[in-house]
């Protein structure tokens, strides 16, 4: 993702709440995350999506490796910068 955001892959949507309302005591994260529903290519289902929570950072201070190990806490990933 570009500079100052960073994308969190989770696999469903009670996991991508859980991330989200933690954000701001385990981060300090003042700006509300944005949840996405992410469908997996060729699939309709709800079962079927992932959901994204999008973390604007535009000072950058967020710390990658802790965003991706609070993300594996609940099973899921931050997506690597593109």
């Amino acid at each position: 993702m570009s500079e100052g955001r960073h994308v969190l892959v989770l696999p469903d949507r009670d996991a991508a709440e859980g991330v989200a309302e933690e954000l701001a005591d385990r981060f300090g994260v003042t700006e509300e995350p944005q949840l996405v529903r992410d469908a997996l290519a060729g699939e309709d289902d709800a079962e079927d999506a992932q959901w994204l929570v999008v973390v604007e950072d535009p000072a950058d201070r967020l710390d990658p490796v802790a965003l991706d190990a609070f993300a594996a806490e609940y099973e899921g990933w931050l997506e690597p910068p593109r």
